[in-house]
């Protein structure tokens, strides 16, 4: 059986072009979780708020509920449901998902497949990330759903445990800076949810970065990507810092990178600890490029 074709050919609703990815979001959702844990099940009560807001950020404009593809992925071969009662769904109804315990996970013949050749659960993401979204958000949604795509992709039988990735530390990082950026002040929202603003790890993960508050900093997408590339570091007194490196001749530039040259960090909010000393240090050594620039005079 090719898993990844049946990924490719999930069975969605269609017409004049409107998106309907409730099945894709739902099966990276159960990847991720089964990347965490290859035996858990996902409790219908406990995961619908996030399947929920998982369909708000990356679904169609149109209302929709998570309880539509936890019931209808079952007919496309890669996912089971079960309630209190014993094997099948109860239905797409909201209060009857809840009330009968319902919970579900991937396939056992597919589970068996992932377990075999773990490569595979990279593939069928990747195939489900190209068809149903744009590249530019390919991150934030792996990142949503807790999916390493990268070890997916590479991961091969006999692979020894790799540590995983706390799915909380975006929402923490980001309500521990009110959602803004804490270089510019960016707080842009799309409906009820954030829109460019992004969880920063000082200590880079790969590196031994932990997935805690102390370690991340809420950034808008330019910043993080600024701050990644060692433009934009955090100094002492917990001020931005901005490299001398950095060559900008428009005003977008002088106004968006080296005006921060010297600003303090905006948040996190009182009771919450900033980023760790040793973490900053970390960044300013490994990521940083060259000598900071001297903070602007006041004007």
């Amino acid at each position: 059986m090719d898993w990844v074709e049946r990924a490719a050919k999930l069975r969605q609703w269609s017409r004049d072009g409107v998106r309907a990815p409730h099945k894709p979001l739902l099966l990276l959702y159960a990847l991720g979780r089964f990347q965490e844990d290859a035996e858990g099940r996902l409790v219908y009560s406990a995961v619908e708020s996030e399947l929920r807001q998982l369909l708000a950020e990356y679904g169609p404009v149109r209302p929709t509920t998570p309880a539509y593809p936890f019931h209808h992925l079952v007919s496309d071969g890669v996912w089971e449901v079960r309630t209190d009662q014993g094997p099948g769904s109860p239905g797409t109804g909201v209060r009857l998902l809840r009330a009968s315990g319902a919970t579900g996970r991937l396939a056992p013949d597919l589970r068996a497949a992932l377990l075999r050749e773990p490569s595979l659960l990279g593939r069928i993401a990747r195939v489900l990330l190209d068809l149903h979204f744009p590249p530019s958000l390919h991150p934030d949604l792996c990142e949503a759903v807790g999916l390493e795509l990268e070890s997916a992709e590479a991961g091969a039988p006999g692979t020894p445990a790799r540590r995983q990735r706390d799915r909380r530390m975006r929402e923490l990082v980001l309500t521990a800076y009110e959602y803004q950026c804490a270089f510019c002040g960016y707080d842009g929202m799309l409906d009820s949810g954030p829109v460019g603003l992004e969880a920063a790890h000082v200590r880079w993960w790969a590196f031994d970065g932990p997935d805690d508050v102390d370690n991340g900093v809420c950034l808008c997408s330019l910043h993080h990507k600024l701050f990644d590339k060692g433009v934009l570091g955090i100094g002492e007194g917990h001020r931005v810092l901005v490299s001398q490196r950095f060559v900008g001749r428009s005003a977008a530039a002088r106004a968006h990178v080296t005006a921060l040259a010297g600003r303090p960090l905006i948040g996190p909010q009182p009771g919450i600890a900033p980023v760790a000393a040793a973490h900053r240090s970390w960044h300013a050594g490994q990521v940083f490029r060259g000598a900071p620039r001297t903070a602007a005079a006041p004007v």
